[in-house]
């Protein structure tokens, strides 16, 4: 990036429905992380919210035109992903929330780790048939979640099957009564996030079922939904807003050329609440 390129902007694009962004509570906790460390610094985030890629990438290019950005958080790395290659064609600087991309620094989610610690806590209660409403599989941590819980679930002789979602409450809804609907019906169900586990539990009883006494939920990331939910709802938690201010800080010495170590956010931590139970 040219040296007198500077403003006191970071660009955030999210490719998704503004319907989503509105409900989802993950994402409005991250920003205010990175906001909060960037605010003390004179900085802010310009976000725009698009449906698609192929926007997100016309967002970048205009930015870069019109100079309007010193860097770029970006969010959601996926499989063949074009992103990173034509952010490196704009000169723009990167820190990635997610699975590294390319050399740009990240700061990373133990994905992997915090699947086992679903399903060991699934394990424990004696559940051996579970099911996961996943988040869209062509993100790299969806996939990363999907092969630690199929090896997980190997070691421990658990029958386990994943079905695709798309974070929507519609989605959750739909693939949970699907499961339920089944010859084999799942005695647990992991959502990948929190909007997907609250429309589970309400297709749960909508379906005459009992939670957690016929079938068990766990959710991901753990927003006031989770806690607000009848019965509330196990969850996977991560302090969403440090996560946020640690891209923050992980900008804010990129944008001033200092090294940028990868960053590790600590693994999610199951706290049970009532939507976990033995099997019966």
């Amino acid at each position: 990036m040219d040296d007198t390129w500077r403003t006191s902007a970071v660009g955030l694009v999210l490719a998704r429905p503004p319907r989503l962004l509105g409900t989802e509570p993950f994402f409005m906790e991250f920003i205010a992380g990175i906001e909060e460390r960037l605010a003390a610094h004179g900085r802010s985030v310009l976000l725009h919210v698009v449906a698609h890629h192929d926007a997100e990438i016309a967002a970048y290019r205009r930015w870069a035109r019109q100079r309007l950005v010193d860097a770029i958080v970006l969010v959601n790395p996926s499989v063949d992903d074009a992103r990173p290659a034509v952010l490196r064609e704009l000169r723009l600087p990167v820190v990635v929330a997610g699975e590294p991309t390319d050399d740009n620094p990240a700061v990373r989610r133990d994905d992997a780790g915090s699947m086992r610690a679903a399903l060991a806590h699934l394990v424990a209660l004696g559940h051996r048939r579970v099911a996961r409403v996943s988040g869209p599989d062509a993100l790299l941590h969806t996939r990363i979640r999907t092969a630690a819980m199929l090896t997980a679930a190997a070691e421990s002789a658990v029958d386990a099957v994943v079905v695709e979602g798309d974070y929507s409450a519609e989605s959750g809804a739909r693939l949970t009564t699907g499961l339920l609907d089944g010859p084999e019906p799942p005695t647990a169900i992991i959502y990948d996030n929190d909007l997907m586990a609250v429309a589970g539990l309400h297709a749960v009883t909508e379906l005459g079922h009992r939670v957690p006494r016929d079938v068990s939920l766990i959710a991901w990331d753990d927003s006031s939904l989770c806690r607000l939910a009848s019965p509330a709802l196990t969850t996977m938690s991560l302090d969403v807003h440090s996560f946020g201010e640690s891209v923050g800080e992980s900008v804010l010495r990129l944008v001033t050329g200092e090294s940028v170590p990868q960053r590790w956010c600590a693994t999610e931590t199951v706290v049970a609440r009532g939507t976990t139970g033995p099997p019966r």
